[in-house]
Parts: C-alpha cells; sequence; structure tokens
C-alpha cells in the first residue's frame, strides 16, 4: 500500500489551484492505493467551503493497472456542516461517494472518438492523472438535497419530544395550514 501526498502545486502560468495528482509513469501492473488528507480551502474555484464542506476530507485512491488500461477508483469521506432546512439549527453530516473512472492508453485517436465517455484516454507521454476535478465532482455529489434533523426537539416539524407527539389540529398555526394547502394543492 502507498500512502500518496497531495500535491499542492501553485501554477503561476494557470490559476492558482490545488492538484491531487497520481504518477502513472512508475506504476507497475497491479493494484495500487494512495491516500489523500485535505481540506475544502485546498480546492481554490469549487466553493466547497460554502456548500458545507469544512473539516478534513479523507480520500482512498486504488488504481488497477494493466497493459493497456488504467482503473481508477474515487472514495470520498468528510463530515460536512449545515443547517436543518426547517429549524435551522446545526448539524453535521458524514458524507461519503465514490466514483470510478476507465483510462486507456495506445488507442489511436481516430479509434477513441468513437468511444464511449466512461472511457478517457491517455497519451504515450502522459505522466499522471491529474483527479482534482473528479474528487471535486464527487463531493459535490454526495451533499444530500434537503437537511433535516429528526432528533431535535426545537425542530417543530420532525421533533420527536412529547409535545409534537401529542400535536392537535387546534394548536396548528397559521405558516403549518398554509403548508398543509399547498402540500394538497399539488397531490
Amino acid at each position: 500500500m502507498y500512502i500518496g501526498v497531495l500535491l499542492l502545486k501553485r501554477g503561476y502560468m494557470h490559476k492558482e489551484k490545488s492538484h491531487i495528482a497520481i504518477r502513472i509513469a512508475d506504476l507497475m501492473q497491479g493494484i495500487h492505493e494512495f491516500d489523500f488528507t485535505c481540506n475544502a480551502s485546498d480546492f481554490e474555484g469549487w466553493q466547497l467551503h460554502e456548500a458545507g464542506f469544512t473539516r478534513d476530507i479523507t480520500i482512498s485512491v486504488i488504481v488497477d493497472k494493466s497493459e493497456k488500461e488504467l482503473t481508477v477508483t474515487i472514495k470520498t469521506c468528510t463530515v460536512a456542516d449545515f443547517a436543518c432546512d426547517i429549524c435551522l439549527a446545526p448539524i453535521a453530516r458524514t458524507l461519503s461517494g465514490s466514483l470510478k473512472l476507465h483510462y486507456l492508453s495506445g488507442v489511436p485517436v481516430e479509434e477513441a472518438q468513437d468511444w464511449d465517455e466512461e472511457y478517457r484516454f491517455l497519451g504515450n507521454k502522459d505522466e499522471s492523472i491529474d483527479l482534482t476535478g473528479d474528487v471535486c465532482e464527487t463531493l459535490l455529489l454526495s451533499l444530500p438535497l434537503k437537511v433535516a434533523c429528526t432528533d431535535n426537539a426545537d425542530c417543530k416539524l420532525f421533533g420527536r419530544n412529547e409535545k409534537n407527539e401529542g400535536f392537535h389540529a387546534d394548536e396548528i398555526s397559521s405558516w403549518q395550514e398554509s403548508l398543509k394547502q399547498l402540500k394538497y394543492k399539488y397531490r
């Protein structure tokens, strides 16, 4: 097992951004594992911090190299901080995501245009694979669409306390009644 290092390359000719790369020129055939730890601020331009990624991000990359193909599996894991969509209470959720990529080498350019988009192509002189964008996309795709707390007593809609369990129809506030009418309108 290899322990990878987060390569922070500050390009002066390009936009400044962090860089997660796997050097493939020296890899022997077989399975290789790389582990990275970084945080959202390492990925400039992706707005990961604004999306709730404020803690360490663990990235595991498994590269399976054969003669003509590389299969790269990316797994991400982190704890993201959100606010409940209903009561605005702070919530921390563990998020994980995975992505599998296939790279082919030695395929003529004319044939490469007929392939599916699932495959990416490596040139004969490529020494590394940049996974920065793929890692960021995996993180963003792991975000939940809705965030609601189910065990917070302050959350009036989903709270599990005695006050909400003994909830009577005459205690419905005006916004709850409007929400109920809106729900029936779109059914």
